[in-house]
């Protein structure tokens, strides 16, 4: 599934305006800790969190992560946009929780297995 339905079916805000949605979302990783997010989450992954500081867009990068969702209704920081438009990483934010968030991602066929 594209990055693009995925924000269009969740309703999710993108933050970062020139980001490409036209990238595969090929599985999900939820996780605030950025060393777990290193170890664990797969090229093309779309990342949930609660974490706003520009250290995400450093890791969404060398992971090579589809994006990432900031949940809780939080904002990522200004400079956390500037960074990941200076990268190229889409930035979204949701009023979801994680636990509700996670489930409409499985309803959408986007799984944590792969």
């Amino acid at each position: 599934m594209k990055l693009k339905q995925v924000v269009e079916r969740l309703h999710l805000q993108l933050q970062t305006p020139t980001a490409k949605l036209d990238v595969d979302v090929r599985g999900g990783y939820i996780s605030d800790l950025l060393s777990d997010v290193m170890a664990n989450a797969k090229k093309g992954d779309i990342w949930i969190t609660l974490q706003i500081h520009q250290n995400t867009v450093a890791v969404a990068t060398l992971k090579e992560l589809a994006g990432i969702i900031v949940i809780n209704k939080k904002q990522p920081a200004k400079e956390t946009i500037k960074k990941a438009e200076e990268e190229g990483v889409p930035i979204l934010t949701s009023d979801l929780t994680a636990f509700e968030l996670i489930c409409e991602l499985c309803k959408l066929g986007i799984s944590g297995s792969r």
